[in-house]
C-alpha cells in the first residue's frame, strides 16, 4: 500500500496521541500488547509442541529404529537370514539383530524391573545417540565376555549404583530342577551410565553384549528377539516395510514406529491443532481491540476528517490511511511478539525452573512427559502463519472503520460550523 507524504504525515499524527485522546491511545497501545502476546504465545507453544514431537521421534527412532521384525514367544532363529533380506528391500538402509528382554536387577537390596538389550558391539559403537549421552563410565568397556554392562541414570539412581558397581540380573527362565525352575541370576560390572533423555529407557534399560544376552537367556549364537530396521524415510516406513511383513510372516511380527507409538503421537497431534485453535483466539480478540480503537479514532476525528475531504482528499486516501493505523499496530504488535518468543524459547528451560521454584509445582515430570527437558524447535514457515494470521486478521477488521471515516459526508458533520 503506497501512501502519498501527506497520508502519512496524517497517519503518524493520528497514530501519537493528541489532547483529549488519551484514551484512544490506551486503548490502542493494549491492542498492541494484545497482538504481541498472542503471537508470542503461538510461537512459543507451536515450537514447543514441534520440538516436543521432533525430540520424542529423533529418540524413538533412535533407540528402537524405524521398524522391528518381533519373533514369535520373543524368538527369532536365523537371524542372519532375515538381516540380509531386509538390507536387500529397496528403501531399508539397516537391519540390527538384538535382544531384548524384562528382567529383575539388583544391588544392595534394591531391587528394580529393567529391559535388558543386547546388541551387536559395532551397532553399539555406531549409535550417536547413547555414546554422544554417556554420563560416566565408558562404552568402550562393553566387549563380549567382560560381563560389563551400561544403565540408564535413572536406573542407577533407583539402584544406588555407580560405575564399577556390580548389579545382578535375575532371569525367569533359568534352569529345571526337581523342584521347579531355579531363577538365573548373573553379576555384572557397570561400565557406563548413560542418560538419553527419555524416561523410560533412563529408568529401566540395560544394555550388554548380544553374546552376553544370548548367555544369561540362554539362547543359542543364531537367535535373537528382534531385528531393528531403519529406513531412508521414516514417514514412507509402512509403504518400505510391507513386503517384509508378508516374507517374514511365519517367522514374527513387522511393526513400524507409527504403530509402536500411535497412541503418543496421535494425542500430540491432536493436542497441537487444539492449541493453535485455542491460541488463535487471543488473536482475534486483540484484532478486535484494535477495531474498536480504530472506531473510537474515527468518531474523534469526524471534523477532522470533513475538512480533509472538503480540501480535496478522496475517499481512497482516507481509507489507505486508516488501513496504515490499523496495520502499523498488528505489525508493531506481530514483530515484537515474534522477538519476545524468540528470547522465551532461547531461554525456555531456565524461564521453566524459575516457574517450578516460584510454585513448588513440578511442571516438567519426566515420568509423564517422556522427555526430560523442555524442547523446543521453531519452525519459520508456522512462524509465517502465525504472522500472517495476525496481519490477515487484523487488516479484514480494519476495512470496517476505514471505510467508514471514507464514507464520512463532509456536509453532515460541517453544517452547523
Amino acid at each position: 500500500m503506497i501512501l502519498s507524504r501527506h497520508e502519512r504525515m496524517i497517519a503518524k499524527r493520528y497514530l501519537l496521541p493528541g489532547k483529549g485522546e488519551r484514551f484512544i491511545f490506551v486503548v490502542a497501545s493494549i491492542s498492541l500488547v494484545a497482538v504481541m502476546l498472542g503471537v508470542m504465545a503461538l510461537v512459543v507453544v507451536m515450537s514447543v509442541m514441534n520440538g516436543f514431537r521432533a525430540d520424542l521421534l529423533d529418540r524413538v527412532v533412535g533407540l528402537n529404529g524405524h521398524a522391528v521384525v518381533q519373533g514369535y514367544g520373543g524368538r527369532l532363529p536365523n537371524w542372519q537370514e532375515i538381516v540380509d533380506e531386509a538390507e536387500a528391500t529397496p528403501g531399508v538402509v539397516s537391519a540390527t539383530p538384538m535382544i531384548e528382554h524384562p528382567l529383575m536387577a539388583s544391588f544392595t537390596g534394591r531391587v528394580e524391573g529393567v529391559q535388558a538389550r543386547g546388541m551387536r558391539i559395532e551397532d553399539i559403537r555406531a549409535n550417536e545417540l547413547l555414546n554422544s549421552n554417556v554420563r560416566a563410565g565408558d562404552m568402550a568397556e562393553l566387549v563380549p565376555g567382560a560381563n560389563n554392562i551400561a544403565i540408564g541414570s535413572r536406573l542407577a539412581v533407583s539402584l544406588g549404583a555407580v560405575v564399577g558397581s556390580q548389579v545382578s540380573l535375575i532371569s525367569p527362565e533359568g534352569r529345571s530342577t526337581p523342584f521347579g525352575t531355579v531363577p538365573r541370576i548373573v553379576s555384572y560390572n557397570v561400565a557406563a551410565i548413560f542418560e538419553v533423555g527419555v524416561y523410560d529407557w533412563d529408568k529401566a534399560f540395560v544394555l550388554m553384549p548380544l553374546e552376553d544376552a544370548q548367555t544369561l537367556l540362554l539362547l543359542d549364537e543364531n537367535t535373537v528377539g528382534i531385528v531393528e530396521i531403519d529406513t531412508a524415510n521414516p514417514d514412507d516406513v509402512a509403504e518400505i516395510v510391507e513386503p517384509l511383513a508378508m516374507r517374514f510372516a511365519d517367522r514374527g511380527v513387522v511393526t513400524n514406529w507409527r504403530e509402536m507409538n500411535s497412541e503418543i503421537f496421535e494425542a500430540l497431534e491432536i493436542e497441537r491443532v487444539v492449541m493453535f485453535v485455542i491460541l488463535s483466539l487471543i488473536i482475534l480478540v486483540a484484532v478486535f481491540n484494535i477495531l474498536s480503537s480504530l472506531i473510537m479514532l474515527v468518531r474523534a476525528k469526524k471534523r477532522d476528517i470533513a475538512i480533509m475531504r472538503t480540501m480535496g482528499a478522496t475517499r481512497s486516501s482516507m481509507t489507505r490511511i486508516f488501513l496504515t493505523i490499523g496495520m502499523t499496530t498488528s505489525t508493531l504488535g506481530t514483530i515484537l511478539g515474534i522477538i519476545l518468543a524468540m528470547l522465551l524459547l532461547q531461554y525456555r528451560q531456565g524461564v521453566l525452573n524459575f516457574v517450578q521454584r516460584l510454585t513448588g509445582a513440578n511442571l516438567w515430570d519426566p515420568s509423564v512427559r517422556f522427555i526430560t527437558e523442555l524442547p523446543s524447535r521453531t519452525d519459520p514457515f508456522e512462524v509465517l502463519m502465525i504472522a500472517a494470521l495476525a496481519l490477515g486478521s487484523a487488516f479484514i477488521f480494519t476495512l470496517y472503520p476505514a471505510f467508514k471515516a471514507a464514507s464520512t459526508d463532509p456536509v453532515e458533520v460541517l453544517r452547523y460550523e
